[in-house]
């Protein structure tokens, strides 16, 4: 027993010696940074990046000769650029089993290579969308990126009657109504705080629509001939064309009439009126929070951040044809709307690298366009 004691004394009397001689992290090098102009993030694609069956990233890479592979520790895909100063990469992928591409952009954030300060960010990826507001391979700009995760869900058998379905704000006591209980959601009632709904640069998004509207996006006989089920919807018979609307991010993968619904709601809850449900995707929300965190350590610039969604299937069946029978209606909109992100969002980057001279400190917005239109 003594010589037990005699060893805990020891350990005690000797712990701080010990603390004081751990080894410290060294710091990083101090390296020049490379500033990074522009960016696409991607969020899918099935192989490679290039050089077999596309998903939304690989028209990117060979289109615009992404040729210049840099690894990065713990991306799923490898950073590429080309030697305009274009960089882009895929986020996400089935890599690992709780891969979360929010994560790993802020890896690629913090990496002490770049310099993201005054990036132009392109976010984009295929969507469901509202058949209400758009058709298949249309493209649509977003004012505000609203999440769909965290909410109160009830069975919708098991609601009241007078509800339109069990999904409803926490803090809230029914459906489509904000929080009335400062305890029950981060402690605030202050609806812009909750991070429900992360309002992009309206400007630069409204820019970046004025600019690419007039594009013709490709239609195919298939694509028309889907069209025609969609009687008493005249936005989803359409050719496909570029809007202006919201992307509801979601992990869950939802479909139907009745969900499409609680996405024009809670997008309309969320931004008090002002946003519209256009597409629906499983990315998005990560994604801004991602960015969001980022400014928060003064590593990127939200004014410099646009989304851009199209649409590759429904997010609810045409009329007579029921949910489950319509809910992996992707493959013939998914090459639509890979054709759709490239060819609307080209132009985009295109003309900030091509004039970074004028887009490096001055952010564009639609009314700088009208004045040189003049």
């Amino acid at each position: 027993m003594q010589s037990i004691l005699a060893a805990v004394l020891l350990v005690l009397t000797a712990s701080p010696v010990a603390a004081a001689q751990e080894p410290t992290v060294p710091p990083l090098p101090v390296t020049k940074r490379i500033p990074v102009k522009v960016i696409v993030i991607a969020n899918f694609e099935p192989g490679e990046d290039t050089g077999d069956i596309p998903g939304e990233f690989q028209l990117w890479a060979e289109r615009e000769k992404l040729d210049d592979v840099i690894a990065l520790p713990g991306g799923v895909h490898p950073l590429r650029r080309n030697a305009r100063g274009l960089y882009g990469m895929v986020w996400g992928g089935t890599g690992t089993l709780f891969g979360d591409a929010g994560q790993q952009l802020i890896g690629l954030l913090m990496d002490p290579r770049f310099d993201f300060s005054k990036t132009y960010w392109l976010f984009t990826g295929i969507s469901g969308v509202d058949p209400q507001l758009a058709s298949v391979g249309s493209a649509a700009w977003a004012r505000w990126v609203v999440q769909g995760d965290t909410l109160r869900e009830f069975d919708d058998r098991e609601v009241p009657k007078s509800w339109p379905y069990g999904l409803f704000a926490i803090g809230a006591t029914a459906p489509n109504a904000l929080p009335d209980n400062g305890n029950s959601f981060g402690g605030s009632d202050d609806t812009a705080g909750l991070g429900m709904a992360i309002e992009l640069n309206q400007g630069l998004a409204r820019w970046a629509f004025e600019r690419t509207r007039s594009i013709t996006i490709p239609d195919t006989p298939a694509l028309q001939k889907a069209r025609a089920a969609w009687k008493g919807f005249p936005n989803a018979q359409r050719p496909p064309f570029v809007l202006m609307g919201e992307t509801l991010g979601s992990r869950r993968y939802w479909h139907g009439s009745g969900r499409t619904q609680w996405a024009r709601d809670w997008v309309k809850l969320w931004t008090h009126g002002k946003g519209v449900f256009a597409m629906t995707n499983m990315e998005s929300q990560t994604l801004a929070g991602a960015i969001e965190l980022g400014a928060k350590l003064k590593l990127v610039d939200p004014a410099r951040v646009m989304v851009l969604r199209t649409g590759s299937n429904p997010s609810m069946p045409p009329p007579g044809k029921s949910a489950v029978a319509s809910v992996s209606d992707e493959g013939l909109g998914q090459i639509a709307a890979y054709e759709a992100n490239y060819r609307v969002g080209a132009p985009v980057v295109n003309e900030l690298l091509d004039h970074w001279d004028r887009y490096v400190d001055t952010i564009p917005t639609a009314s700088a366009l009208s004045k040189r239109q003049k």
